[in-house]
């Protein structure tokens, strides 16, 4: 085994994975991470199990000191990183020799890049999995949800490996260009016709209060005219409708239970799609069948077993 010391980072930058199942009913929540597309393509360059353990870098910021010769592979967001001052761009494999420095700095594409090692890289594990989550205290490399820190030291397996890259047209597409795709939820037929309307017509902006936990969205006001609810149980990509009618898309990070109505929930990959957004970009919804969002998912599924 070799060793990468983090010479910079930031509260964004945490050890990740598919996340927590099965612990909703204890009020502990998913966690993992939010790209968990661009995660798969990662450890499907070393050949790991998709959910394997990653660094989820934020916004740039992050650096890496290599102690021994390193495998690694990178997709997600181009954050401009450069290996000793040479562009490195993701969806490939590579080796990071003992000494190099691995720098993340500002976003050119999305804003969440995932760093695999071969077998995942290890961490402290509480109910199955050691993503970061901060507000419950749990994963991490130390086990108390904090995020990776200056000092830090991480594991990874030490041989070199073939370089590998993803074609070019296997490449996920992390703009908003299309539609983010959303399955109506049971409180749909209680919104006002033109609610409706807007929902699925009208532009969305993404707001700055936007996080891990959750993503508001900014347009028209959706007015809902049914009863008051009693807390339900939310599913990961629920649109919770406050009373100012500005939805909130909720996140890996969000709380188990909720009482706001709900227009639906986005498909797991809209919510790939919508973690690389920065604030102020603008997005379209689209109404799809569960059907077709499961056999998508599946397709993606499959997908990220071969990364050739």
């Amino acid at each position: 085994m070799s060793q990468l010391r983090i010479e910079k980072s930031h509260p964004l930058c945490q050890l990740q994975d598919a996340g927590r199942f099965g612990v909703r009913h204890l009020g502990i929540t998913q966690g993992g991470a939010a790209d968990w597309v661009s995660m798969g393509w990662a450890n499907s360059l070393l050949g790991n199990v998709p959910g394997a353990a990653v660094i989820e870098i934020t916004l740039g910021g992050f650096e890496l000191y290599a102690q021994g010769d390193c495998h690694l592979a990178l997709a997600g967001a181009d954050l401009q990183a450069t290996v000793d001052g040479a562009a490195l761009l993701p969806w490939r494999s590579f080796n990071l020799r003992r000494g190099q420095r691995l720098v993340f700095n500002a976003p050119a594409e999305g804003v969440r890049a995932y760093l695999a090692a071969p077998g995942g890289f290890v961490g402290a594990q509480a109910s199955g999995s050691v993503a970061t989550v901060a507000r419950d205290g749990l994963g991490g490399l130390h086990g108390n949800g904090a995020a990776l820190a200056t000092g830090d030291v991480l594991s990874c397996a030490a041989p070199a490996g073939p370089g590998r890259e993803i074609a070019v047209a296997r490449i996920p597409d992390l703009s908003l260009r299309q539609p983010l795709d959303l399955v109506l939820g049971a409180q749909v037929a209680d919104f006002s016709g033109q609610s409706l309307f807007d929902a699925f017509n009208a532009e969305w902006t993404v707001d700055s209060r936007a996080d891990r936990m959750g993503v508001r969205l900014l347009g028209p006001a959706l007015m809902y005219k049914g009863a008051g609810l009693v807390s339900e149980g939310i599913p990961l990509g629920g649109v919770q409708v406050p009373p100012d009618g500005q939805p909130i898309v909720l996140g890996n990070d969000r709380q188990t239970i909720g009482g706001y109505p709900r227009l639906g929930a986005l498909t797991p990959l809209a919510c790939a799609r919508l973690a690389q957004a920065s604030p102020g970009q603008r997005l379209r919804l689209r109404a799809v069948l569960a059907e077709t969002a499961r056999a998508g998912h599946l397709e993606v599924m499959r997908s990220l077993g071969n990364a050739g």
